[in-house]
């Protein structure tokens, strides 16, 4: 644990308000500015290929628009989202030089957007890492790769990779830890989802059980333990009459709603750049019911972390009847409430925002 208490940076990724963008109440622009004009910066992530059209080849038009409206709204970029799609081919995967040039044309466009973060996914090995060091060292862009559920951080893969790192030793090589590999319950809002698509009561017990049985047996640890409990979804709705429901409630309890404990992230924090503050809904009492975002927060402030956490509501899949805008609200009051608690603060404000992200992606993992 370090000795200094870290101060968190607040911030949002515009993928929390995929439900209001893909309906069109907001362009691009709209959602930068209705973000800034809410207070839910100053951080701002965003994914490449669903904010601009033609990502990552972008004209100097679209580079000096978004500059200028982030300059002005006085937000801070932190992660801009990139893709690793090695299936992107019809007829085979990628070649390991064909994904290293996939990249850099993404990684390119990051850092001429002026973002200091590329968040990149699981698809990447070590080995690849490793060749995409050099890029990230051209353009001067961070690399985190991001721990998603159903993986972990105490699984094979990521273990892996922090051990590369550690043997590369430089700061533009880490992890976005997204808060969706360390679920503590079943979200009650996907719950509601269902029951209103006529899901019987036993089914939904059912599936809360077999959640929390996994929970209790830990995160899993192979590809088969994974898939093993993917088809475990499947078939419980089969047996309650409701086939339809089965890969959605495989996806969502073995893809979204992860069950490693939060002490497991100590196994790579050192390497963490940016944080994924993932969660699904905010209750009555004005606390996430399923995500523990005051441990998480805690464990952030105690490690020294003085990076961004993007606060990313994923509820919007099946919420229709929320506001995104206010959950994230919501859940940032949490932050800042956890924050407080652990002897620290959330940094609302754009400037100490600015002064501090330099000097937490330039730190060295000890």
């Amino acid at each position: 644990m370090s000795a200094a208490l870290g101060t968190p940076i607040q911030g949002v990724t515009l993928y929390s308000f995929t439900r209001a963008f893909h309906g069109r109440r907001y362009d691009l622009e709209g959602l930068v500015r209705e973000v800034a004009a809410r207070g839910l910066g100053p951080g701002l992530e965003i994914i490449g290929f669903s904010s601009f059209r033609g990502f990552p080849h972008l004209d100097e038009a679209t580079i000096d628009g978004f500059r200028a409206l982030v300059a002005e709204t006085g937000l801070v970029p932190t992660s801009l989202a990139v893709n690793t799609d090695v299936g992107i081919r019809r007829d085979r995967l990628m070649t390991d030089e064909e994904l290293v040039e996939y990249m850099r044309r993404q990684i390119e466009a990051a850092a001429r957007l002026g973002f200091p973060i590329a968040r990149v996914q699981i698809g990447l090995t070590p080995d690849t890492m490793e060749r995409l060091l050099p890029v990230a060292e051209r353009y001067g862009v961070t690399l985190a790769l991001e721990v998603h559920a159903h993986q972990h951080a105490q699984a094979p893969a990521i273990l892996r990779l922090r051990d590369r790192y550690d043997k590369l030793g430089s700061p533009l090589l880490g992890f976005t830890a997204d808060w969706g590999a360390t679920v503590s319950g079943f979200a009650p809002s996907l719950l509601e989802a269902y029951r209103r698509r006529g899901a019987p009561p036993g089914l939904l017990s059912a599936v809360v059980e077999l959640w929390e049985e996994y929970r209790r047996q830990g995160p899993p640890y192979s590809e088969a333990e994974h898939g093993g409990r993917f088809s475990a979804f499947i078939e419980l709705a089969a047996r309650h009459g409701r086939p339809d429901l089965g890969v959605d409630m495989a996806v969502n309890g073995t893809g979204l709603f992860g069950p490693a404990p939060v002490a497991g992230w100590h196994e790579i924090q050192p390497w963490v750049r940016h944080v994924h503050g993932k969660f699904f809904g905010i209750d009555g009492t004005g606390e996430e019911p399923s995500v523990p975002v005051r441990e998480l927060i805690a464990l952030l402030v105690g490690a020294g972390y003085s990076g961004a956490v993007s606060s990313e509501y994923e509820g919007w899949h099946w919420n229709s009847w929320d506001d995104a805008f206010d959950m994230v609200a919501g859940e940032q009051a949490v932050q800042r409430s956890a924050a407080e608690r652990a002897g620290s603060r959330m940094i609302t404000d754009p400037r100490q925002a600015r002064d501090l992200l330099p000097a937490h992606l330039a730190r060295t993992p000890a």
